[in-house]
């Protein structure tokens, strides 16, 4: 056998092993762009859970403090924005303005009391709490299944078939939104404004 059909074998084989490995790669970056994306959808359904109670929670707290339009219009904007917000990016951005705006609604309640003691609005505060903690839990897991695409994307050699396959690496890690990372401070030397009476139930 001619040393040139030797080297054409070695060539071919080469090739084969190199073609073998891309395919593997890919498949991976496959499964684990799904992950991302499974993960991202139950992150999206809590915070559309979120997104249901927060009405409820709020003509609740109307009936007691109908004074505070400002925080009520600024949570209608912050609700509407992550319910049209189309991208993760977005759902996580408008995801902060309505932690703003709800941590703003929590601190009025401080200021009625017989709100706080409304059956309804307390049941309603235990429903949203668990919706954060799910959010909370929600938020952790994607960002751990992105850590893990990320990583194997930006590993060698994967890197270099993650770019023929146009896979790249996703940015767009769940963080705490500034609003949540500020501790509330709350005033009881403010007078009230005399409440409303309670809505009939």
């Amino acid at each position: 056998m001619s040393k040139g059909w030797i080297l054409l074998i070695v060539l071919v084989v080469i090739v084969l092993a190199l073609f073998g490995q891309y395919v593997g790669v890919r498949n991976q970056l496959v499964a684990k762009d799904q992950a991302v994306k499974a993960q991202w959808s139950q992150v999206d359904i809590v915070l559309q859970r979120r997104a249901d109670l927060i009405p409820n929670l709020v003509e609740t707290v109307k009936g007691y403090a109908q004074q505070e339009v400002t925080v009520f219009g600024d949570i209608a904007k912050a609700r509407s924005a992550l319910l049209s917000a189309g991208t993760p990016s977005e759902k996580m951005a408008a995801n902060g303005q309505l932690d703003g705006a709800l941590g703003r609604l929590l601190l009025i309640v401080e200021n009625y009391p017989q709100l706080k003691s409304n059956e309804n609005f307390m049941r309603l505060q235990d429903e949203l709490a668990g919706t954060e903690n799910r959010i909370a839990v929600e938020r952790k897991r994607y960002n751990d299944t992105l850590k893990d695409y990320n990583t194997y994307v930006l590993m060698f050699p994967n890197n270099i078939y993650a770019g023929f396959a146009g896979y790249k690496q996703n940015p767009a890690y769940f963080e705490a939104s500034e609003a949540s990372r500020q501790t509330p401070k709350v005033d009881f030397s403010a007078k009230p404004a005399a409440p409303a009476p309670a809505p009939a139930h």
